[in-house]
């Protein structure tokens, strides 16, 4: 396979992972709306215990994806992406089932926590695509993958808000284990990937972070990636009680804070695709540096804000300024690594974003009840800044920062 000519199955294995990538984060997410429910239909009564055991159960997913990825990444590099793909899909679908057989909490966090263990599609979908597509369209084809990601993290909480309600909550697992499933044959039957060079006899061959001829590029973008999901996920804890701040109906309230996440979520969905074209074209660096600058300025009015319209609109545009920020981090790392640890280093990316996911929310949730909700925007603007700037400096000076496959 020609490392710039890509695969000639790209397009085909593109659309099945961006598929499959859609369908395993809406099951990831659709239990968000009634997890309290569950956590309470298990035996858990007290107000304070529900909420303490569904935010267990909801983080322990990720706690566990964030301690595996590197090592399904490097695994992949030796035995195959695809193989990693059917592995994830099937215990995914395993996964979702047995949590509707859950009969207490403690079953429903163990699961949860095999789910992230068994999990990892979405990262491993991110790893064939960026290894298997021209170089020249990475960006692109990481903005599409990142799409049907993003379009599951807004879907799957629509979804678990209607179809419990129709079918039952122990149903909606089901359901979604079954949905997983066709994932799963999708990505058997339709991902097609190359043989992989059989290594010589006696032949000993350098991977992971020690193949990575010039680090600081690659560093850049696992602390970008980080400091991503750290900003969007700093706001997360506050933005109901802001939004009652500025919304002067309490019963508005929620309706106005539901559409403020989504808004964001609907911004990057709409620019992933296009920024990732761009910087195809104009170059992977200067779009994030860009990016990151738009949000930084664009976080400091939302400090400000009066009414819920004006939160609604600046939340939209910041997510059409950050939607290609994570497809231009991995194609940064496709061009910077050797083709044989691709998977290894796009593992250690996908943890650094999990870092970011789980920190985020602690920080936002402690400076905003301490220091003032203000101070969340004002010192996530600040965060997105100084990423910016590291981005410029970690920027290397030469022409290309392609690294040939090996």
């Amino acid at each position: 396979m020609s490392d710039e000519a890509g695969s000639p199955y790209w397009r085909r294995n593109l659309w099945v992972c961006a598929f499959g990538s859609f369908t395993t984060i809406v099951a990831m997410t659709l239990l968000l709306p009634f997890l309290p429910i569950y956590v309470e239909q298990l035996g858990v009564t007290d107000h304070a215990e529900i909420a303490e055991w569904s935010g267990i159960a909801y983080g322990s997913t990720f706690l566990t994806a964030a301690l595996t990825a590197p090592l399904w990444g490097r695994l992949a590099d030796a035995y195959g992406r695809k193989l990693m793909l059917i592995r994830a899909s099937a215990g995914m679908a395993v996964a979702m089932s047995l949590i509707g057989l859950s009969q207490n909490v403690y079953q429903l966090v163990a699961i949860r926590l095999l789910a992230g263990l068994l999990g990892g599609y979405s990262s491993g979908s991110m790893t064939l695509v960026a290894s298997m597509t021209p170089k020249v369209r990475t960006a692109w084809a990481l903005g599409v993958l990142s799409m049907g990601i993003m379009a599951g993290n807004l879907a799957g909480p629509l979804i678990g808000g209607a179809l419990p309600q129709l079918i039952g909550i122990r149903m909606t697992f089901f359901a979604a284990g079954a949905i997983i499933f066709v994932t799963f044959l999708a990505t058997t039957f339709l991902i097609k990937e190359e043989k992989r060079p059989s290594r010589k006899a006696g032949q000993k061959q350098v991977g992971g972070w020690a193949s990575v001829p010039d680090k600081r590029p690659v560093v850049a973008m696992l602390v970008t990636g980080m400091m991503l999901m750290m900003a969007n996920m700093s706001i997360e804890p506050i933005i109901t009680v802001y939004v009652q701040t500025i919304v002067p109906d309490p019963a508005q309230v929620t309706i106005v804070a539901g559409v403020v996440m989504s808004a964001a979520a609907l911004g990057s969905i709409i620019s992933a695709s296009r920024l990732g074209r761009l910087a195809d074209r104009i170059g992977h660096w200067s779009v994030i540096i860009g990016c990151l600058l738009v949000a930084a300025g664009l976080l400091i009015p939302q400090a400000f804000v009066t009414a819920g319209w004006q939160l609604i609109g600046l939340r939209f545009l910041m997510g059409l300024s950050l939607g290609g920020l994570l497809p231009c981090v991995a194609s940064v790392i496709r061009h910077n690594v050797p083709e044989r640890s691709t998977g290894s280093i796009l593992g250690l990316s996908t943890s650094s974003q999990y870092v970011g996911q789980v920190t985020g929310p602690l920080l936002g949730g402690f400076i905003g009840g301490h220091i003032g909700m203000r101070a969340v925007f004002l010192g996530t603007s600040v965060l997105m800044a100084c990423g910016a700037l590291y981005g410029w400096i970690a920027k290397p000076r030469r022409a290309t920062t392609e690294v040939l496959a090996e």
